[in-house]
């Protein structure tokens, strides 16, 4: 898939504001500093168009950009604040939750995961839920070029292992840099053959 338009469009914390004409929308979310700006930046080609911050907690809303004028992509509220306060956390989940569990359009979820790190709680918890509510959902390793080749497939079989225990078939994976680019053609194309089933 080519890239020709990427537009911000809106921002808010009310899926009821969210736009209204029905395009596809694939949404992208994991914890804070996964790496999800910068993952989202790499997919469209433009440097500047999800803010990232060395500062966890970027985004506090969900983000519309319009694709090509065909389809959306979502940046979500990443989930699992350690320094956010209790209201603010509680607020997040809200958001997350509302998207996640009413808006029709919601496509597919992307579910970023930092690859340096074993299988955490929170993420296992968060796609557990994820598949209680039948959301459609994808694994998206980030950061692969910092690793070895060989600690990247020993942290990847972890979670496969891992997930294993609960899920009897794996959801897709796909295996990201946001540096090199890698990755890219893997969830563009996923996203163009989704489209073309819908």
């Amino acid at each position: 898939m080519e890239i020709k338009t990427a537009e911000f469009v809106i921002s808010n914390t009310d899926i009821k504001k969210c736009p209204t004409d029905g395009l596809p929308e694939y949404a992208f979310i994991g914890r804070s500093n996964v790496g999800k700006s910068s993952l989202i930046n790499m997919l469209t080609n433009r440097r500047g168009l999800a803010m990232t911050s060395s500062k966890p907690g970027k985004t506090l809303l969900i983000n519309h950009f319009l694709i090509n004028k065909e389809w959306y992509l979502v940046d979500l509220p990443g989930y699992g604040y350690a320094t956010a306060g209790k209201s603010i956390r509680e607020k997040l989940k809200q958001i997350i939750e509302s998207y996640i569990l009413y808006r029709n359009e919601l496509t597919s979820l992307f579910v970023l995961i930092d690859c340096r790190h074993e299988p955490q709680q929170i993420d296992l918890e968060f796609m557990e839920w994820l598949g209680e509510n039948g959301i459609p959902f994808s694994i998206v390793f980030t950061k692969v070029d910092k690793l070895s080749k060989s600690k990247l497939n020993e942290n990847l079989k972890q979670y496969q292992e891992k997930l294993s225990e609960v899920w009897e078939e794996l959801p897709p994976v796909f295996v990201t840099s946001s540096e090199k680019g890698q990755g890219r053609d893997e969830v563009l194309g996923y996203i163009e053959e989704v489209n073309k089933g819908l």
